[in-house]
This record gives structure tokens, C-alpha cells and sequence, in this order.
């Protein structure tokens, strides 16, 4: 798969989860970045605006394996992970894999368990690997987490910590429709017998490990990487933020455009896949000041800010 071919199938991709999902066009392809750059992301939206959907179409049309964890506060970290069980006849301990033993896992609503339970997904999305009882197992190839917050019901929650959000590559959400959306929704529910929609697969495992490992040959121009590193670099001196972008998201940052410009089937960066990726990608490893919290200052703000200061490099073949 060259990197035209792999514009071609991601295009197919977005095409087919937009038939299942009534939603932005760039909303669904920063979650397929997740994918494409061998990362994670955060879908933080109000109830019923179609992330569990998402999740299943997304999975659905790559042809991967899918599990559904719905946190909750008496949820445990052996829930996830699974757990060794005595066997009567064999007279030894087996594993029992738990939920997280799947291509594509939905981590719905993710803030309603305890930092516990929370962080037994950092081993999974760091190394690909779980570890129960000192005995370490691979997760499947490839291995995909969509987590779920709901902003508005707060109330029983647990904020995740700084180094579980830094685990996501990207942080976004798909919004309500608009009018003409809304009345698609609906003309798409009266045209078929089933509540949920079906996708044709268009990849399968071993296409998508082929898609996942192409970014790694897209070209980077050393002003465009310098580009990378002092967008980065410019939120940790900005004025309402306590704690900037990590190495961690600079490096994320620099993957994330790489798989942009592979689905666009390019195979150089420009300013302009920084400045598409920076809000996802950025926003949510920042934390603001106290005075900027006062102030409702929004993380997003903030990085477009960021944008707006940091000179653009000029590249010849842009």
C-alpha cells in the first residue's frame, strides 16, 4: 500500500462511517487520525449525540474486533483486564480475558470510575500489553481506544488525571447536527427496519497495521519540524497556562500531522496539517492557570492563540 492507496481507503473509510453517522467530515477524520497515527482519543459530548455509534461504525468498516466497557463507580481494574480463575479439572489457574482484549475498545463514559480503575488502561494504551498478577499479555494488533466523557453531569465523577489525558493523541466531539442534519437523521431512521445502521468493511487487521506503520515514511522538512516543536514549546510560556504541552505531546503532535498528511495523500507535512491537528491534538494537555479558570478561558483559546503568535515557516513544495 503506497501512499495514495492509502488516501483512496481512508476516503472510503470516512465515506462509509458518514453514511452510519450524521456528523462533521473533519470530526470523523480526527478520530481516523487516532487511528492512523497509532493513538487513542477522547470523545467528550452530551448523551445521544452518537460517540458509541462512532466507536462501532469505526470498527465496524476497519474490519476490526469491537468491546463496549461502560465505567461506573463500582467498576474494577480485574474488570477490565481480566482475571485468573481456578480450573477444578486441570487443577491450575487460567486467564480470563476481560474487555479490553479487543481491536477497537469503547471506554464509555470513562470519568465514572475511580483513578483505580482509570489507570488500568494506562499499561494497555502505553505498551499494548496488560499485566495481572506479574504475568504481562499482548493485547490484540491493532489495538484502538475510544473513551467517552459527558461535560454536563458531573456529579459522580473523577476528573482523569494529567497522565491518563496526556494518553490520548487527540480530544474532540461530534456536536449536534444542524437542521438539514437532524432531518437526514431522521429521513435515514424511516428508510430501514433496524434502529442502528451497518457499514460495509472496507479493511481488514492486517490492512490496517499496513496504514498505521505508512506515516512513518512521510517527509518532514526541518523548518516544518522546528514549526512542530515551538507550537508545542509556546504553550508552556503563555500567560494562562500552569503546565504546558509535554515532550510527550510534541511528539504526538509531530505523529498526528504525519497521519494527516497521509490521508490527504501527501507524502510531505505542511504548516497547514500543524495548524488542522494543533486544537485536538494540544488543547487538552494543557492546564490553565487558577486566574484563567476565573476568567473562563478555554484550553482552545489558548492554542489558537498559540497559532496566531508562532511565525509560520514558508515551504517550498506547500
Amino acid at each position: 500500500m503506497n501512499v495514495t492507496e492509502a488516501s483512496d481507503v481512508c476516503s472510503r473509510v470516512l465515506d462509509e462511517i458518514g453514511s452510519a453517522v450524521i456528523g462533521e467530515r473533519a470530526f470523523f477524520e480526527t478520530v481516523l487520525l487516532g487511528v492512523v497515527g497509532r493513538g487513542h482519543v477522547l470523545l467528550e459530548d452530551v448523551p445521544g449525540t452518537g460517540k458509541t455509534l462512532t466507536a462501532q461504525t469505526m470498527a465496524q468498516t476497519l474490519g476490526l474486533s469491537f468491546s463496549r466497557i461502560q465505567f461506573t463507580p463500582d467498576l474494577l481494574p480485574a474488570d477490565i483486564t481480566g482475571t485468573h480463575v481456578f480450573d477444578e479439572r486441570e487443577r491450575s489457574f487460567e486467564f480470563n480475558e476481560g474487555p479490553i482484549f479487543a481491536n477497537v475498545v469503547l471506554a464509555d463514559e470513562i470519568n465514572r470510575a475511580p483513578p483505580k480503575t482509570q489507570s488500568a488502561l494506562l499499561e494497555a494504551m502505553e505498551e499494548g500489553q496488560v499485566t495481572v498478577d506479574g504475568d504481562t499479555y499482548e493485547l490484540p494488533r491493532p489495538f484502538f481506544v475510544i473513551a467517552t466523557q459527558n461535560p454536563v453531569e458531573m456529579e459522580g465523577t473523577f476528573e482523569l488525571p494529567e497522565a491518563q489525558v496526556d494518553r490520548f493523541l487527540a480530544k474532540t466531539s461530534i456536536g449536534y447536527p444542524d437542521e438539514d442534519g437532524e432531518f437526514e437523521l431522521l429521513q435515514r431512521r424511516a428508510g430501514r427496519v433496524e434502529q442502528s445502521p451497518s457499514v460495509e468493511t472496507v479493511l481488514s487487521p492486517e490492512d490496517v497495521d499496513e496504514l498505521r506503520a505508512l506515516p512513518e515514511s512521510i517527509t518532514v522538512e526541518d523548518d516544518v519540524l522546528r514549526y512542530v516543536s515551538n507550537v508545542a514549546r509556546a504553550t508552556r510560556e503563555h500567560r494562562h497556562v500552569d503546565v504546558g504541552v509535554s515532550p510527550r505531546g510534541t511528539q504526538r503532535l509531530f505523529e498526528a500531522v504525519r497521519a494527516r498528511a497521509l490521508i490527504r495523500g501527501r507524502e510531505f507535512v505542511t504548516p497547514d496539517d500543524v495548524k488542522a491537528v494543533a486544537q485536538p491534538v494540544l488543547a487538552h494537555r494543557v492546564v490553565l492557570t487558577p486566574e484563567a479558570r476565573v476568567e473562563n478561558v478555554a484550553e482552545a483559546a489558548v492554542v489558537e492563540s498559540v497559532l496566531d503568535d508562532v511565525p509560520v515557516p514558508t515551504v517550498a513544495r506547500q
